[in-house]
């Protein structure tokens, strides 16, 4: 979950600098492929977590 905040973090500040500083349009599409990869990740993860977690 660390990891998922971290990367979510990086990406809105990626996106942020990248947006308001003229010259640096490619960090906001850093940060837009960084937050896709973290969603992507999260979901994968939560999907193979729940799949091997036992029934009650």
């Amino acid at each position: 979950m660390t990891l998922f905040l971290v990367l979510i973090i990086v990406a809105i500040v990626l996106g942020l600098i990248g947006a308001v500083v003229d010259g640096l349009l490619f960090l906001l599409f850093i940060g837009i492929a960084v937050l896709v990869a973290d969603l992507l990740y999260m979901a994968l993860r939560t999907r193979h977590s729940a799949r091997h977690r036992p029934f009650r």
